[in-house]
């Protein structure tokens, strides 16, 4: 069914709770596991419904978040969902503590179980009006970013346009760009403080109405930190400071030779080229019929998923007016479709989401049949991987997008997702560091971004920059807001993905049949026992990051 003839019904609230309620009554009472996993299937069918409708409204708000009807829907959902999810967290207790429950997790899985664990540490119903505070607080700001409206080159511009003109080959109009968005975060920088400061008070009290000291322990709660946390998160961090920010740091001298400069600024940050950065060929139609080529060619599986797309209207990445900005890809289960959101801008960029969000798409598709929805639930680190090692399997297409300009957009990739790490981990810092001290007040948390870029990105040169220069960057990163310590899952994925590069190197074949397995396990195994089945390395270990430096400053020195 093609998206725009989805039909959307607001979730009956009284009834969805009547049936959870219902449900969890008649776990309690089954008599035996064959019964209960009976019952766990009718759960199954609830939770789809409820995801659809919740999807369905999320998404078009999205779309247009002038839209008066979605508002509300969005409204809704901000105020429902932890209601909600504290009568999942019930369901789940019979479950847990079922005299079955060896049947049950033989049905379902270990990892399911381990999940449950974590969300009874994360949820209580007494946390429901802090929850709702803070979703509404995530949608503030969502909406402030969304509502951007840039005058620029003779035409008003949201963020996502904006993209375009801060990478122009002429640097007097970068400069005009990039200033154009400072002027425009500057007169917003306040309000973001504020959302900020409430979320951050917000969070804070949750987690200590939980009994945590902070809202670190209840972060990785909800993130699904199965199978590692805090201590192999700042190991991670110090092996990137120890290998990986060298080498960006000579990418970054090499950047600036090639474009001619005798010094690095903030506006030439997104530049790679003196002639400028490869873009895509032909228009945002054309780009997606290259795409559908593409995955033809690449295998079976990815051809039959990108026809399904393209037949039913599954992607939304024209950039508009009241359109959120960014990307992400959401799925369907009553349609059993996967949905990608974007907004292209005329740069490389609308190329990385038919691989990037295509990424995480074919893996929804791959396995939309499977039953048991535990299997289903990935982590984000896991997930990532998806995405991000999809990016280079599609490498050897780019002829098709980008003309004679192919191999430079390849060395553009492989060198910004280098660099990308050190910037993931800043952003995954920062936000331990604001956490642990939730007293810091917004100019305080200004100066800790401050701090961290000297680590992480030394060669970031502001100028006089009023909002970028004094440690405002971090208010343009949604993830910040809207998913906390969701970060680091970027970084954890770009090492496996440049694993990945390395393997395909050697033979494309293996990697490609590697990567199949590893989207098909899904959630069925804990993450590192996942990561060595594919044939990967744990990028927590100790010398994981620094072979694959080693390995890759060949290629980009």
């Amino acid at each position: 069914m093609k998206f725009s003839e989805m039909p959307y019904q607001r979730l009956d609230r009284e009834e969805t709770e009547a049936a959870m309620h219902s449900l969890t009554q008649r776990q309690k009472e089954a008599p035996g596991g064959e019964e209960q996993f009976e019952i766990h299937r009718e759960y199954y069918k609830l939770n789809d419904h409820i995801r659809t409708c919740r999807t369905l409204a999320i998404i078009r708000h999205d779309i247009n978040t002038a839209d008066e009807y979605y508002e509300k829907e969005q409204k809704f959902y901000d105020e429902v969902r932890p209601v909600l999810e504290n009568l999942d967290n019930e369901y789940h207790k019979v479950l847990w503590e079922s005299p079955y429950r060896s049947y049950l997790e033989e049905k379902i899985g270990s990892v399911a179980f381990k999940n449950m664990e974590l969300d009874f540490k994360a949820m209580d119903e007494k946390l429901i009006p802090l929850m709702q505070e803070e979703n509404a607080l995530a949608s503030r700001y969502s909406k402030l970013i969304a509502s951007a409206e840039i005058s620029f080159n003779g035409e008003i511009c949201n963020l996502s346009r904006m993209g375009k003109f801060m990478s122009d080959t002429n640097r007097d109009v970068r400069r005009q760009a990039w200033k154009a968005v400072s002027d425009y975060f500057m007169s917003i920088t306040g309000e973001i403080d504020n959302i900020y400061d409430e979320m951050v008070k917000n969070r804070t009290e949750q987690a200590r109405q939980l009994g945590y000291e902070n809202y670190i322990p209840l972060g990785y709660c909800r993130m699904h930190r199965n199978s590692y946390g805090q201590k192999e998160v700042e190991n991670f961090r110090r092996q990137v400071k120890e290998y990986i920010v060298p080498l960006a740091t000579k990418i970054h001298e090499n950047r600036r030779k090639r474009l001619g400069l005798e010094k690095l600024s903030y506006i030439d940050n997104n530049m790679f080229f003196a002639d400028g950065n490869p873009e895509p060929e032909g228009t945002p139609e054309e780009i997606l019929a290259k795409g559908q080529e593409m995955y033809r060619e690449l295998s079976p599986e990815t051809r039959e998923f990108f026809d399904f797309m393209m037949e039913n209207e599954l992607l939304d990445v024209l950039g508009r007016k009241n359109k959120v900005q960014g990307g992400y890809m959401d799925y369907l289960p009553e349609f059993e479709s996967p949905f990608i959101f974007a907004n292209f801008n005329g740069t490389s960029g609308d190329v990385d989401v038919i691989t990037h969000e295509c990424g995480h798409a074919f893996q929804g598709y791959l396995v939309r049949k499977e039953e048991i929805q535990e299997y289903l639930d990935i982590t984000m680190e896991t997930a990532e991987i998806h995405s991000m090692a999809m990016e280079y399997f599609t490498e050897k297409w780019m002829e098709q997008f980008f003309g004679s300009r192919a191999e430079d957009y390849r060395l553009m990739h492989l060198e910004d997702g280098i660099c990308f790490v050190p910037y993931g981990c800043m952003v995954d810092e920062f936000q331990h560091i604001v956490y642990e001290h939730p007293e810091l007040t917004p100019a305080e948390r200004k100066d800790v971004w401050k701090k961290l870029e000297q680590e992480y990105r030394p060669h970031m040169n502001y100028e006089d920059d009023p909002f970028f220069g004094n440690g405002g960057w971090w208010q343009r990163q949604g993830h910040i807001f809207q998913n906390p310590f969701y970060y680091i899952d970027y970084c954890l994925s770009t090492v496996c993905a440049l694993q990945y590069k390395m393997k395909m190197d050697l033979n494309y074949k293996e990697a490609w049949e590697s990567y199949l397995a590893l989207c098909r396990i899904s959630a069925r195994k804990f993450y590192v026992p996942m990561l060595e089945e594919a044939g990967l390395k744990n990028p927590f270990a100790d010398g994981c990051i620094q072979e694959l430096v080693e390995h890759f400053e060949k290629l980009v020195l």
